[in-house]
Formats: C-alpha cells, sequence, structure tokens
C-alpha cells in the first residue's frame, strides 16, 4: 500500500510539473508583425532576454500591468531574444520559476537588420526595449521603464 501512495505522489507531483510549463511559441518576425495587428487593441510588446539583468529587472512591471489591464483591451506580449536552442533548458525554467503569467513569445529571427526595420525604425537591436502598438499608432522606448511609465505610454496610445 505504500508503494502504491508512494507511486502515486510520484505520479502527480510528474504530473505538475509537465502541466505548470509555460508553453513558448516561436514566432518569426512576420507571424509578431501579424499578432500585433488588431487595431482594436493596444499591444504592450517587451522585447527582452533572460540573460539581460535590465530586463529580467522589469519583468515585474510588466506582470503587473498584464494582470491590472486583464479586463481590457491591452494586451502584453513580452518577446524572448533568447536564442531558440536555450527554450527548454533557460527560458521555461526562468518563466517557471518566476512565476510569469503574461504572454511569452520566442523570436525565433538572427537578422536583426531584417527584422528591427519591420517593427520600430527607432530601435538598435539594443534591449530591454518596449514598443507600444494600437493600429498605426507606435510608441517606443529602448529602456528599462516602470509601471507609471508605461502606463503613461499607453494613455498617450488611446489619444
Amino acid at each position: 500500500m505504500k508503494k502504491i501512495i508512494f507511486f502515486i505522489f510520484i505520479f502527480m507531483g510528474f504530473t505538475f510539473f509537465i502541466f505548470s510549463q509555460k508553453k513558448i511559441k516561436a514566432y518569426k518576425i512576420d507571424q509578431l508583425v501579424k499578432r500585433i495587428s488588431n487595431p482594436d487593441t493596444i499591444y504592450v510588446v517587451n522585447f527582452w532576454a533572460t540573460w539581460c539583468k535590465p530586463c529580467v529587472a522589469e519583468l515585474p512591471e510588466f506582470e503587473k500591468l498584464n494582470t491590472d489591464s486583464a479586463k481590457t483591451k491591452i494586451k502584453v506580449i513580452l518577446v524572448s531574444m533568447d536564442f531558440k536552442e536555450d527554450l527548454k533548458t533557460k527560458l521555461k525554467p526562468f518563466l517557471t520559476k518566476n512565476k510569469m503569467k503574461a504572454e511569452v513569445l520566442l523570436l525565433d529571427e538572427t537578422d536583426a537588420t531584417m527584422f528591427i526595420p519591420k517593427l520600430d525604425e527607432r530601435w538598435s537591436g539594443a534591449i530591454p526595449a518596449t514598443l507600444i502598438v494600437q493600429g498605426n499608432k507606435r510608441s517606443f522606448a529602448e529602456k528599462k521603464l516602470d509601471y507609471e511609465k508605461l502606463v503613461e505610454l499607453i494613455k498617450s496610445r488611446k489619444k
């Protein structure tokens, strides 16, 4: 009986681990551009990586925004710039450990000269970087942001 209970706990733990893993989809740049094209929604798109300390430091601000705007037409998307081969070994464990709830995509591109102009000409490629998009209206910040600055950028998009 003890062995059965032991195996049940092991199975439950394994099942919890498998289902608690955040699903991440790798996107090409054209898929991302299409994903953020609905003019009825304000997209807050943050470009970050697990190896970027300022990026990681600002993630709680985006998580708070994601929670606060859950019932609005504001959508937070965290676009990881980590390498695709690090998806399972670095990115997913990082997201699980930090209990990230916002949508996370992996940008599956290597040619910055091709994908940066499709997002914003002002972007040098440095991260953290945040793009606020609603239809043809765009705001862009290539720096670490706090919650108040995020809200300010979003309000300017609603006008």
